[in-house]
């Protein structure tokens, strides 16, 4: 898949599902679902940035969810 979809998707989807703004500067973490990749996304002044980080043997520590 193209950055390009990608740092889209994430953008759309931070803009539709937070009511949040991914422009603003703050850092937006998504996490896959099996914990062993992340995704980091913010607007460094010029563009959309996005930092991919996946484990090969460990999980990320990722605390309970709870519904509110």
């Amino acid at each position: 898949m193209h950055n390009k979809i990608i740092h889209n998707g994430l953008a759309a989807m931070v803009h539709n599902e937070l009511a949040e703004n991914p422009f603003s500067g703050t850092v937006f973490v998504f996490r896959s679902k099996r914990l062993d990749r992340l995704k980091l996304l913010y607007w460094d002044g010029s563009g959309l940035v996005m930092s991919y980080k996946r484990l090969e043997d460990h999980s990320f520590s990722w605390p309970a969810v709870r519904m509110v």
